[in-house]
């Protein structure tokens, strides 16, 4: 499937060797490619926007395979694409790629990932869109993970791509051959302990470093086929994990476990509180 247009950004910025690995690779497809990524990491930024400062862009071809035409941005991951899509573009891509993030996007970190939220925007505004991320946050090998995305996203244009469907690929530190089968996963809970690590700086001032470890449940998490694995399990299995996202947040636990609303608000219908009810 040769000629697509894809535009392609991340969070970990313009000089990270993930985002080269895929733009390379899916020029070397025969795709247009269209790169416009932060000009410096902007990681966990989640879907942040830039609002309060003027958004900043300069080409940044040289940095990319011959043929990529790139932009480094000022603002979020989320800027990027808004940006490409509405200024930078000329005509709207058929895909929206997002990574190789360096590092794993697994069960709720999704929810604060620049690279899962540079690929949403893409799919809020209703294109295919792809993030994906190698899991491990030493590892430098890229290709074999430029070489999965591209492959899924290919086979899944394909298919009928239903609107707000965001797909995030996981795929292990490991060599191409090594790397188990492909499979459609569900997000497991990821939380964190001991988040903030108090310090003192060299005037005697304290200040807080986010650190902690992350805690795995992966048995929990949002509803999905029962036969489909968490994400974090498979990662740790050896195989390349796939996840389908939306942009809706819509709770999926069952409607009758919550009080009846009435009951949780000061007024009454027609103007009267609760208080004045009760006499």
């Amino acid at each position: 499937m040769a000629g697509l247009s894809i535009l392609i950004s991340n969070d970990d910025g313009v000089f990270a060797k993930g985002i080269q690995a895929l733009a390379a690779e899916a020029r070397g497809r025969g795709h247009r490619v269209t790169v416009v990524c932060p000009d410096q990491e902007r990681s966990a930024t989640g879907h942040g926007l830039t609002l309060q400062t003027p958004i900043r862009a300069e080409r940044a071809d040289e940095l990319f395979a011959a043929g990529v035409t790139a932009w480094a941005c000022s603002g979020t991951p989320s800027d990027c694409v808004k940006l490409a899509l509405f200024s930078l573009m000329e005509q709207p891509p058929d895909l929206v790629l997002s990574g190789i993030n360096h590092g794993p996007n697994l069960g709720t970190d999704v929810l604060y990932s620049g690279t899962v939220s540079a690929a949403m925007e893409g799919a809020i505004e209703g294109f295919p869109a792809l993030a994906v991320s190698s899991a491990d946050f030493q590892w430098r090998q890229f290709e074999a993970a430029a070489v999965i995305a591209l492959d899924v996203a290919e086979a899944m244009l394909g298919h009928p791509w239903r609107p707000g469907l965001l797909l995030n690929l996981n795929v292990p530190a490991r060599p191409a051959a090594e790397i188990g089968p492909l499979r459609w996963c569900r997000t497991a809970v990821r939380r964190y302990v001991d988040q903030f690590d108090r310090r003192q700086d060299p005037r005697g001032r304290t200040y807080y470093w986010l650190a902690g470890e992350v805690v795995d449940d992966t048995e929990a998490g949002l509803p999905a086929p029962a036969e489909w694995p968490t994400d974090v399990a498979w990662i740790a299995e050896g195989g390349a994990s796939l996840t389908p996202l939306q942009p809706e947040l819509f709770w999926r636990g069952e409607a009758s476990s919550l009080p009846p609303a009435i009951a949780l608000g000061p007024f009454r219908p027609g103007g009267e509180s609760s208080a004045t009810a009760r006499g």
